[in-house]
């Protein structure tokens, strides 16, 4: 079995679980994590919606497929 390499995200977080955090804290962490890659993704929406003139009749259309 190949071993593979953590990256500096998961790095970064088991130094965080290292000084054993409580749980309320590891909550806030969980959130801030999601809003971040929530607004990422968000701005890579919205840039692939301008760039391939995408409408909301488009959208509106996937979803209902």
């Amino acid at each position: 079995m190949q071993s593979q390499k953590l990256s500096a995200l998961q790095l970064e977080l088991l130094n965080i679980y290292s000084f054993q955090p409580k749980e309320e804290d590891l909550l806030a962490i969980k959130q801030l994590l999601a809003k971040y890659f929530s607004g990422k993704l968000q701005k890579n929406i919205q840039k692939a919606i301008k760039e391939k003139n995408i409408t909301e009749e488009d959208l509106d259309r996937w979803i209902n497929e």
